[in-house]
């Protein structure tokens, strides 16, 4: 198995501190932390003391989520980064987590590609100068104006920012948007969550069916995380449900673990 992570998504009604007392009692190396959950960020405390206990705690910050549209880009994007950088320096993060428009516009073919690229070109300076990583994240919904990894590959390879900018792998979203290159030589991060749901047809999926993974996974998380260590990757595998019924489980440890060591298992299984 590679090593654990995990998302404050798992469990957003946990405080920052709880938080990082889960993911160490897990066995994680690290966790990604996110300015979307309700209350403020770090439930209104200083990114120092979140730096610190992590610190104690062995824990790496991997990344803050999210910028949003960010190859939307505008003088008020910059702001946006300039804010999610600096409080991502604070806590520790090593990324911070950037997110295409997801509202159907901006998606043209050339449009879409050449808004990318001034994206990540404005984004290249400042990341640099805050010494963090950008992980650019396709969304495989149909109405995302970034849906494949290659896309993004391209767009990277031409600014010469491979350094600079790394892929989010969410098993999710490369269902979603029909599989394909994995480019583990790319990808900074893997995120994970399973659809155990039979309703829905793959176009369908949404956050809200995104479970833990067990053996009704329909995703494919298995074999994905395969091809990502068949081409060399050998970082983080970060758990993310987006599912009510998950957040609401009386025993997240449990329920966590459980799914932790499936995977393992079944990796296990399959490398044998």
């Amino acid at each position: 198995m590679l090593p654990r992570a995990l998302n404050h998504m798992a469990v957003p009604g946990l405080r920052w501190d709880a938080f990082l007392t889960l993911a160490h009692d897990l066995g994680c190396v690290g966790v990604e932390f996110r300015d979307d959950l309700p209350g403020p960020l770090f439930d209104g405390d200083d990114p120092a003391a979140v730096k610190a206990k992590a610190g104690a705690l062995g824990l790496r910050v991997l990344t803050l989520a999210e910028l949003k549209a960010f190859n939307d880009w505008s003088e008020a994007k910059r702001g946006e980064a300039e804010a999610l950088m600096r409080a991502a320096v604070a806590c520790g993060a090593e990324a911070i987590s950037l997110i295409p428009r997801n509202d159907g516009l901006g998606r043209g073919n050339g449009e879409r590609q050449a808004n990318l690229r001034i994206a990540l070109r404005e984004l290249k300076s400042m990341l640099e100068a805050k010494g963090l990583t950008g992980l650019v994240e396709p969304l495989g919904f149909e109405t995302s104006s970034l849906r494949h990894k290659s896309e993004a590959v391209d767009a990277i390879e031409d600014l010469g920012a491979a350094g600079t900018f790394r892929l989010a792998h969410n098993t999710f979203h490369h269902m979603l948007a029909g599989g394909g290159p994995v480019f583990a030589g790319h990808t900074g991060i893997v995120q994970v969550s399973g659809v155990t749901d039979p309703s829905p047809a793959v176009r369908e999926m949404r956050d809200e069916h995104r479970v833990l993974v067990d053996r009704h996974d329909r995703l494919g998380n298995i074999e994905q995380i395969e091809a990502l260590i068949a081409g060399g990757y050998r970082g983080p595998v970060s758990v993310e449900p987006f599912a009510p019924q998950v957040h609401a489980i009386a025993d997240p440890q449990a329920a966590l673990a459980g799914s932790f060591q499936f995977i393992a298992s079944r990796l296990a299984e399959m490398a044998a």
